[in-house]
Parts: structure tokens; sequence; C-alpha cells
């Protein structure tokens, strides 16, 4: 499968902007091998009851006000559904990634797949995602200036206005400290842009872009599959998931070992 390479202007974009968007990066069959993977982890995290692990992943719940089970992440959702693995060292994301980082090999850290259905709730306040990479204590390295992170969002259903999409504030509508983490109290909101696409897009987006969504209010899923990769040396802790943390691109062997 050929390599996707980013453009100038769209490589720009990330680093100015924190994000970009590629259009209809994988076709309508390949999408819904992905989606039938999320439904089954879906029927599955309905039997569970509780947040923990489960055949190689973690599954994140909640519970609605009527007592059904609110899926809010499967994380390292691979480990269950190897579909899902395949699919999160495909070239298409990780080429891109590793132009982005800057480096010939990156390591896996994440495979989550996300769950907005319909009148569930789930929502996440303005946030930047190194939060969830740099928890203090050396657990993280900037290893190459600029987040030594790029994250994926591969858009399993359409992402429209009613069905809580990803929503982005520029980098010059919120202010930062000197450890580039943004004052929640300056952002304006007034001047989030929403991203919305069709089934088959891809977001890339770094580590410190503030980026958060409103609830599902429609009628229909919006489900992603969210892949992370960070530069060699970047990553000083453990994530959650058999296989998580591999080394992309693995060696061929390996790749058709998954």
């Amino acid at each position: 499968m050929s390599a996707m390479k980013l453009s100038n202007d769209e490589t720009r974009a990330f680093h100015e902007s924190g994000f970009v968007v590629k259009r209809a990066m994988f076709r309508e069959h390949e999408v819904l091998a992905a989606r039938t993977a999320l439904e089954r982890l879906y029927a599955t995290a309905q039997t569970l009851r509780a947040t923990g692990d489960h055949d190689g992943a973690f599954f994140a719940l909640g519970t609605a006000a009527e007592g059904a089970v609110v899926v809010q992440r499967v994380v390292w959702a691979g480990g269950a559904e190897p579909v899902l693995l395949r699919l999160s060292e495909d070239p298409r994301l990780v080429d891109p990634a590793l132009d982005l980082l800057g480096t010939a090999y990156c390591e896996q850290l994440l495979c989550q797949a996300h769950y907005k259905m319909p009148n569930d709730g789930v929502a996440f306040a303005w946030h930047q995602d190194i939060q969830h990479r740099d928890e203090g204590g050396d657990t993280w390295r900037d290893v190459n200036g600029r987040g030594s992170f790029v994250q994926t969002i591969l858009l399993i259903d359409d992402m429209t206005e009613e069905n809580g999409p990803l929503e982005f504030v520029p980098l010059d509508a919120v202010a930062v400290d000197a450890s580039r983490r943004f004052v929640k109290e300056s952002v304006d909101a007034s001047r989030a842009v929403s991203v919305t696409g069709r089934a088959g897009d891809v977001l890339f987006f770094g580590p410190y872009a503030v980026h958060g969504s409103m609830p599902n209010l429609s009628n229909k899923p919006r489900r992603v599959l969210i892949n992370g990769y960070a530069a060699p040396g970047a990553n000083q802790r453990s994530y959650p998931g058999h296989g998580a943390c591999r080394v992309l691109p693995a060696p061929l062997p390996l790749r058709k070992a998954v």
C-alpha cells in the first residue's frame, strides 16, 4: 500500500493550527471493517458492567440515568480486535505521523475506540492531550521540541454539527503558560472550529491542540478510532492493553503475524 504524504501547506497547518484534516483517506469497505469491530467491542461492553481490563483491552464505562452502560472508550482496542491494530499500522496513518515527528520510527501508545451514541451524554471539556501523556515525574520527554506526539482520528461514522463533533480552539485564541499548558479561563469558545466530515476522513493533531466536544444530540452514532504515535524516547510509562507501546513501522514478519 502506498505511503501518504502531507503537503507542505498541510504540514504548516498542523504546526500553526495544531491540526489538519485529510479527506477520504480510507475507503468504505475499510471503514466498514473497523465499524464492525467497534460494534463487537460495544456489545462486549454491555456484558461487563464495570470499568476494567478484558480480552487484551481496557474498557472505560459509565452508567446512564436509566442504568444502561455508557461506553466512553475502549483503550488499546486493538488488543481485543486485531483488525484495528492492522489498520493502525497502515502507512496512510503512520507515514504522515513519522514525517510530523521527524523520525524513522515511532512508539504507538494509543489504539482507542471512542463512542458517542445517541443521547448518551458523553462530552469532553476543553483540554490538551499532553495532560494524558505527561503525568509528571519524568513520564514524558519532548525530544523533538514540538510535542513529540501525533494523534490521528479516523471517522468511523459521519461527524456532523448535531452528533457532537470535535471542536478546536485556534492556538492564537488561548493563553498558555511556560510549559505550553493552556489557561482554561482564557479560552475564547466563540472562535472554536467544528471539525465535521465523512466516514473515512482522518484528523491529525498535536498534543498541545486545545479541543473538546459536546454530547451527541442526534439519532445516529458518532464513533471514531484514535491512534497515537510518539517519537522514540518521549514516553516513559506503560499503557494498558496487550501489545501497547509497540514500535512502528514493525519488521515485516511482525506485521504479518498481527
